[in-house]
Formats: C-alpha cells, structure tokens, sequence
C-alpha cells in the first residue's frame, strides 16, 4: 500500500469507490494494494444483505485499511418532519450494521443542512440533528468506528462547529471536502482550518475550477492543496481520494506523494 509521510503523521490514503463499481476496479486496487472508501449509494441500498456484506469482506482478502461513505440522497438527519428522520435514521442504522462487518476506521455521512431550506435557522437543524446523531455516535463509538460529518454546500463552518461542538465526542468529528469548499467557501481556507481543525477527522481530496464538482485529480483544478498540507502536518485524519477514473488516482495518488514530501 502506498505509505507517504507528513511530518510526523504515516498517511496510507483511501481510494473513494461505490460499492456498485468495486468489481471494475478490484484488478487494480488489488494489484496496488489500496486502501478503500466504499460507497453505499442510495440507488441499490434496499437490495444488500449481511450477506453480500460478508462476500465483500472476503473478496478484500488483502486486508486494505476502510472508511464508509453512507447513502445521503434524500436523507435528512435535520428533518423536522419526523418520518422523513425515522428513514434516515433507518437507513444509517442499516449502514452500521455492514459497519460491524467491514470494521471501518471512519463513516463519512452528510447533514442534510441547508441554509435556504431551513431559512437560515441553524437552531432548528441543530435540535433535530442532535437527537439523529447521539444515538447513532453511541452505537458507533462502542464499535471504535468514528463518525465523520462532511461539508457540502457550506460557505463558512459554523453549522458544522455547532453539531460538533453540541455531540462533544471525541469520536465524533468533520470530514473536509476540499473540492465542495472551493465551489461554495465564502471564506478563507486558513479560516476554515483554524476553525475545524481540531475536529477534522477525514480529507476528501479532489480538484475543480470553482464553477462545478468535477472531482478532477489533485491539481488539475486551482484548489491551493499545499497551503492545506502545510496546515494539517502532522494532524492523523483519514485522506481520501475522490477522483473517479483509475487514471485520476494515479495522478492524485504520485501528485499527494510529491506535496507531502516537500
């Protein structure tokens, strides 16, 4: 497995594939030796059993390191409609029991925030998610997997700090998408780092040119990634690769090795 340094931190990244896409790529993430973040996408969730779980612990007989990224589509861990939370809840619930399988190191689930769609009133979000994520947070912390709450449509972190901030778990933190801060940031990048990066629990690394989420490779876009290894020297955090042709991870894969060792 690829093994880089940055400071005095190992970094063995992940490489994001969907679990629907995994016999594609097997070959060469076998023949590499990589460590993986598997996606379990809304579209065929209801389909899965323990039992194709079980298959793929076996098919990864290499013994790659894991993270999850959970279903999102839909999903709403803020809703205050109640049903609508009792499906999310249900669906993430599903996704910790192929969690206690997989034994990830880290579960990447989104919010559900937006600032448009709750008029800005972050304090009802906020009470709604809190109830969704103490239970889910407990159960996972028993399985020493960490939970990790990404940015998306973010232009500054204060909703993220405030969930942060209202679960105060160690085990519960932030995942940062490079490429959604560089679409939506209003703010920034040193900001956002002095204000999450006690919590950052997950880097996904991806690259565009501010006008679309192209997830290109690691420097194809204008995403300043070395002022955001040069900030987080030395931090331990999960660092995932979110290209999506085997050739784009390559190229993140030898681009991540020369910025860390510089």
């Amino acid at each position: 497995m690829a093994i880089l340094q940055n400071g005095p931190a190992v970094i063995s990244p992940h490489v994001h594939v969907p679990y629907d896409s995994l016999n594609d790529y097997l070959p060469f993430v076998k023949e590499e030796g990589l460590n993986l973040e598997i996606y379990f996408g809304s579209g065929g969730f209801d389909g899965l059993t323990k039992d194709d779980i079980i298959r793929l612990k076996h098919v990864l007989d290499y013994n790659p390191g894991l993270s999850i990224h959970a279903p999102f589509m839909d999903l709403s861990p803020g809703a205050v409609d109640l049903k609508i939370r009792d499906v999310t809840m249900k669906r993430f619930l599903t996704v910790l029991d192929f969690a206690e399988i997989l034994a990830p190191r880290v579960i990447v689930f989104h919010s559900g925030y937006d600032k448009w769609k709750y008029d800005k009133r972050v304090d009802i979000w906020l009470e709604k998610s809190l109830e969704t994520w103490r239970p889910l947070n407990q159960r996972a912390a028993g399985m020493g997997i960490r939970i990790a709450i990404e940015n998306i449509f973010e232009d500054e972190p204060e909703n993220l700090l405030l969930l942060t901030k209202g679960m105060n778990s160690e085990n519960f933190g932030l995942c940062f998408d490079t490429g959604h801060f560089n679409l939506f940031s209003k703010l920034p990048l040193l900001t956002w780092i002095e204000m999450i990066k006690p919590y950052i629990v997950e880097l996904h690394l991806h690259d565009n040119s501010r006008y679309a989420d192209h997830h290109l490779p690691i420097g194809d876009g204008d995403f300043d990634f070395p002022s955001l290894f040069r900030e987080l020297e030395g931090v331990d955090c999960v660092y995932t690769l979110e290209a999506h042709t085997i050739e784009d991870v390559k190229k993140s894969m030898e681009r991540l090795k020369g910025l860390l060792q510089k």
